[in-house]
């Protein structure tokens, strides 16, 4: 049976970041990635990339240059409220809108230079025992990471469970030509029909756009429903490649266990509440169990700390905005807010896109763009 210091389960964003993390904390340490795909492959996904997340690839040694080439930065965006407040402002730094089968590509083969071994493998069983967590019989590490997505074996196997179905999304994602109008724009259009529930269109810099549509699986999300909603948000958009895919909300993130099994990205339920991004969690969860990894028994323990002293803070503001924004209302002002002071508008892109915070400012703000008849 071969033995790895630490085994990644998962090659995507956080899975590689995982790796060169591991690496970079021990240049001696073995790490083997398992994915069941070969590289590139196709990952439904919004494609965002924000710049936060460059921030954490540049500290793990990659060139942001080299992850965004060929693909242009996007400092527009367009927010509308689910009752039609629409706010268009340039974001406090741009982001990048790049296909997964290029970024995971580009990701895990920064990991291979930095001395990640890759394998396709399927992973079936893990078991874990006192001194070591056993990969499908072939396979042990003093480590395992999980990185292996909304649907995580990993997860399932140390008793983590999934999220209930109001901490759940469901998303369809295609592509298709940019919106009229709207070339260079990133899109975000929310909906009170089926609330919460949104659309986004991001551009690619050729023409074409990253789209898609998302709803609460506790909404009774059919694949008729989202491509009906697709439609409704955005009329007239034609997309291929339309593939659905589940969203685990960090409203219901799985608790971090004790021991040598770490949680990362979706397994670990990653995902904003407010906007379904992932690859900023995914990325920086990813780096903080890779830097854990080499504490073996208490990995478990040492991550959840630094998870928390990293992303606590913004996790609960994300959850209690998550809250207020089932009432449509508050939407509506936060966005009137956000229009009226560029200041608010980056607060809020920070909160739904990054790591921001709920702030004292933005609170205030919503609430003297509140409309007459409040609660309504």
């Amino acid at each position: 049976m071969e033995h790895w210091d630490v085994v990644v389960v998962g090659g995507g964003p956080a899975g590689a970041a995982s790796a060169l993390a591991a690496r970079r904390a021990d240049p001696s340490a073995r790490v083997l990635v398992l994915d069941r795909v070969d590289f590139p492959r196709d990952k439904v996904c919004g494609d965002g990339v924000a710049a936060e997340a460059l921030d954490v690839l540049a500290v793990l040694g990659i060139d942001p240059v080299a992850v965004t080439d060929g693909h242009p930065a996007v400092s527009r965006l367009r927010l509308t409220s689910p009752r039609g407040t629409t706010v268009e402002r340039d974001t406090a730094r741009p982001s990048h809108v790049i296909p997964r089968t290029v970024l995971d590509a580009r990701l895990i083969a920064a990991a291979q230079d930095a001395g990640a071994v890759l394998r396709r493998h399927v992973v079936r069983q893990v078991t874990v025992h006192p001194d070591a967590v056993e990969v499908d019989g072939s396979v042990t590490a003093a480590v395992l990471i999980a990185a292996d997505g909304a649907e995580s074996v990993v997860r399932r196997a140390v008793g983590a469970g999934r999220n209930r179905a109001d901490q759940l999304a469901v998303a369809i994602r295609g592509y298709g030509a940019e919106l009229p109008g709207r070339r260079g724009v990133q899109v975000i259009t929310t909906t009170e029909q089926r609330w919460p529930a949104y659309a986004w269109s991001f551009p690619l810099g050729d023409g074409r756009a990253n789209i898609g549509y998302g709803e609460l699986v506790s909404g009774g999300a059919t694949r008729a429903g989202l491509l009906e909603g697709l439609q409704r948000l955005l009329p007239g958009v034609e997309g291929s490649q339309l593939r659905a895919h589940r969203l685990p909300l960090s409203t219901g993130r799985p608790h971090q266990p004790d021991g040598r099994v770490l949680l990362a990205g979706d397994a670990a339920a990653l995902i904003n509440p407010l906007t379904g991004e992932g690859i900023f969690y995914a990325v920086l969860s990813g780096a903080l169990a890779g830097a854990a990894s080499g504490h073996g028994a208490v990995a478990g323990a040492v991550y959840r700390r630094a998870l928390d002293r990293r992303l606590g803070r913004h996790l609960r503001s994300s959850a209690a905005a998550s809250r207020l924004s089932r009432w449509p209302v508050l939407m509506d002002a936060a966005f009137r807010a956000a229009a009226a002071d560029q200041r608010v508008f980056d607060d809020v892109v920070a909160l739904g896109l990054a790591d921001g915070r709920l702030t004292a400012r933005t609170l205030a703000a919503a609430t003297r763009h509140l409309r007459p008849g409040w609660p309504a």
